[in-house]
């Protein structure tokens, strides 16, 4: 099972960092400048988020 874990989250990662480089290109903004604006609202959320869970998880394990 753990490998089955593992081997899911390994292949997730993979998988999911090429949406990394199918961003638009920057000189093809409106108006012709670069936008230099770096999103961090949305994932970095997520991630704060799953780590409190996993070491709320890990405590409560450690307790027990």
């Amino acid at each position: 099972m753990k490998s089955f874990f593992k081997t899911t989250i390994l292949l997730s990662c993979c998988l999911l960092s090429t949406y990394v480089f199918a961003q638009q290109d920057p000189s093809s903004t409106p108006g012709g400048g670069v936008q230099l604006d770096v999103p961090l609202d949305g994932g970095l959320s997520l991630l704060v988020a799953a780590g409190v869970l996993y070491g709320i998880k890990k405590k409560e394990k450690k307790h027990k």
